[in-house]
């Protein structure tokens, strides 16, 4: 993609989504990093069901070790991967006790350094709780950046690179959000909704999906009518 049109993809993006932010329910800077790493493959309204009732009761680091793996693994328990993530929340949580004050790190190297802490979790926690300009590559951004040629690349690593490469400047903080967000509801995995996309003009991907018809709507609607409709034995 173009600088220019770089440039032109950023500003509609911000002009759709003026404040973009995370989805993930969260009181501060802990709560929200024990989001982020609940949230590895699970949906962000999976963690936020589980993490309400949870952060009402636990909002330190202090809290959760208080709380105990058990109690925890059983609050978290709808979320995939709940085992091992409640054993890293309670493990990094004695570390912030132990090593950072009860605190949360601002850096990258203190925070990969935490139990279930990878490098695009720690770029969501930098890039939401310290502002830091930092790109987090998931399933979304990864999509979007190669299929619109703003950012293409073999792995997340690369298309992040990348991103930090062509982002211009007044986007630079937002940018991660407004990607994933655009990922998320409109360049979506399976059937991009390319007829109500505000870049899909300067976007490469050929072709462009086009919007549902009533008449495909309608033959929709009687598939599924009939797949409702027992067959006699």
């Amino acid at each position: 993609m173009k600088k220019a049109d770089v440039d032109t993809f950023y500003a509609r993006l911000a002009e759709r989504t003026p404040d973009p932010t995370t989805e993930l329910e969260y009181v501060n800077t802990y709560t929200l990093l024990v989001a982020v790493v609940l949230s590895a493959q699970a949906t962000d309204a999976g963690v936020n069901i589980a993490t309400r009732p949870l952060f009402e009761e636990v909002q330190t680091p202090e809290a959760m070790v208080a709380l105990g793996e058990d109690r925890l693994r059983d609050a978290i328990k709808t979320i995939g991967l709940f085992r091992t993530k409640a054993k890293n929340v309670i493990a990094l949580s004695q570390i912030l006790i132990d090593q950072h004050g009860g605190e949360v790190p601002a850096t990258r190297d203190a925070l990969e350094a935490l139990p279930g802490v990878g490098r695009k979790t720690a770029n969501v926690v930098l890039n939401t709780a310290f502002g830091e300009e930092t790109f987090a590559v998931d399933t979304h951004i990864f999509r979007v950046g190669n299929r619109t040629g703003l950012a293409p690349g073999k792995t997340p690593l690369a298309v992040e690179l990348q991103l930090d490469k062509v982002t211009p400047g007044p986007y630079r903080k937002d940018a991660h959000h407004l990607l994933i967000l655009h990922g998320r509801y409109v360049c979506k995995a399976r059937t991009p909704e390319c007829w109500r996309c505000v870049v899909a003009d300067l976007c490469r991907y050929k072709p462009k999906t086009p919007p549902p018809s009533s008449e495909r709507h309608s033959r929709a609607l009687n598939r599924a009518k009939g797949d409702r409709i027992s067959k006699p034995p």
